[in-house]
């Protein structure tokens, strides 16, 4: 039996591509793709706070999807210095503005914060990370860097269920791609026996570095979509959700890319 699974949204909205993976998902939902909902969406920045995230905030607006946004900045800020400005604390908070909804998964999609133990025993989270299950933890660039350090012949996405263990919850799917082959031999060619601090010189300009972000950026909008849809048809008991083996989801999304 499949779930129409009701989606909780939590973002910064800072990035172009927090927006690029909501107008994905929301047209695969539109589209008949997807068998889901965003019941709604959070934000821990508020209108006034950067041009990136007051865009979102227009963006959601314009297509009617309930939008609740507690600054976490305003939090920290109005806390006496002498307090123990705790995450738990406003994890609290918007635990009770987000009491009218009721969603079956949450997506982080450029979440800023990490979560508090009692906000993900609260919602079932799932999160996506620019690497394989196993591979390596961090931010995403520091994820590349330790690719390219370590000479790793693939990478991938894994999609997880959110725990206190950062970026090391159980894997509900992933995809896999080489870096090797036309695209990539002549990049590691380039490297030569230059020592990592050389190879960072340029940053995420990096010729190397920038094409295994990109690869993972094509893949992550294609992932969520597919993730969910495993969720809904594989997943009749949601409290299930990260107990099973992860689904290797490779050959549908090359798929997806090949037709795209």
């Amino acid at each position: 039996m499949e779930l129409m699974l009701k989606v909780g949204w939590f973002t910064s909205g800072r990035g172009s591509g927090s927006r690029a993976m909501l107008a994905s998902t929301l047209q695969a939902i539109e589209q008949g793709v997807l068998d889901a909902e965003i019941e709604f969406i959070f934000m821990h920045r508020e209108f006034g706070e950067g041009d990136g995230s007051d865009d979102f905030i227009k963006f959601v607006n314009s297509l009617g999807i309930p939008l609740v946004s507690y600054s976490y900045k305003n939090f920290v800020d109005k806390q006496p210095k002498s307090a123990n400005k705790s995450r738990a604390d406003y994890d609290n908070q918007v635990k009770l503005l987000l009491e009218p909804y009721t969603p079956d998964i949450c997506v982080l999609a450029g979440y800023l914060l990490i979560l508090s133990k009692p906000m993900t025993e609260e919602f079932k989270f799932i999160n996506l990370h620019g690497a394989l299950p196993g591979g390596p933890v961090g931010l995403w660039q520091s994820v590349i860097w330790d690719l390219i350090l370590n000479h790793s012949k693939e990478s991938g996405i894994n999609v997880f269920l959110v725990t206190p263990d950062l970026d090391r919850g159980p894997s509900i799917s992933f995809c896999k791609f080489d870096l090797s082959g036309p695209m990539f031999d002549s990049l590691w060619q380039n490297l030569g026996t230059m020592d990592i601090a050389a190879i960072k010189e340029h940053g995420v300009n990096q010729p190397l570095f920038k094409l295994i972000r990109e690869e993972g950026l094509r893949r992550e909008p294609l992932i969520l979509i597919e993730t969910i849809n495993h969720i809904s048809k594989s997943y009749n008991d949601l409290s299930l959700l990260g107990s099973l083996s992860p689904v290797d989801l490779t050959t549908v999304i090359d798929s997806k890319i090949s037709i795209g």
